[in-house]
């Protein structure tokens, strides 16, 4: 009896103070995904995940993020077409808030392709390596195929409120003369 006495006092004890409690789950929308890299959308924050090449776990996911300010998703998406029309002579370096990606161009069966080559927290002791894509794999990323391209093309909140965030001069002058003339 006392055995079972204490084996329903411990078990009552572990629950009382358990350190695992249930939080509120954000919602991360998938823009396009095609094998192993996908861009995704959590608030206004965009994420590109990718499986790295560049380590020998084949398992290790890493990726890297961006806020949408002056239309950046769209002008990343033209930049890397861009590229599959002219391939540069040498990698596009482009400088994150956390990282450096590098858009590198090769023709890998006589097909333009692309890979993103991270330098992981700016540090050039730690690269990531995505899969080489080709064009249609970047359009089916950036949902250019399934129509979700819309979600990052219509105007960012934070821009349309006039903020003072440096976002806000990639509205067009007709919509900001719009708005002034409303108050």
């Amino acid at each position: 009896m006392r055995k079972i006495i204490l084996l329903i006092t411990c078990m009552f004890g572990i629950s009382v103070f358990s350190q695992i409690k249930v939080l509120k789950n954000e919602s991360l929308v998938e823009i396009g995904k095609d094998n192993s890299v996908g861009l995704y959308k959590k608030e206004d924050k965009f994420t590109i995940n990718y499986q790295d090449l560049n380590t020998a776990n084949l398992n290790t996911i890493r990726s890297f993020s961006f806020q949408n300010l002056n239309g950046d998703v769209t002008g990343l998406f033209k930049l890397i077409m861009d590229g599959f029309i002219s391939a540069p002579g040498e990698n596009i370096i482009l400088e994150l808030p956390n990282d450096i990606i590098e858009l590198h161009y090769e023709k890998n069966y006589g097909q333009p392709t692309v890979q993103f080559i991270q330098v992981i927290n700016k540090n050039r002791k730690y690269i990531g390596k995505s899969q080489f894509l080709t064009q249609k794999q970047v359009e089916k990323i950036f949902g250019r195929t399934n129509g979700k391209y819309a979600m990052y093309d219509s105007a960012n909140p934070a821009v349309t409120k006039g903020t003072g965030n440096t976002a806000s001069t990639a509205n067009p002058a007709t919509g900001g003369t719009k708005k002034k003339s409303r108050k």
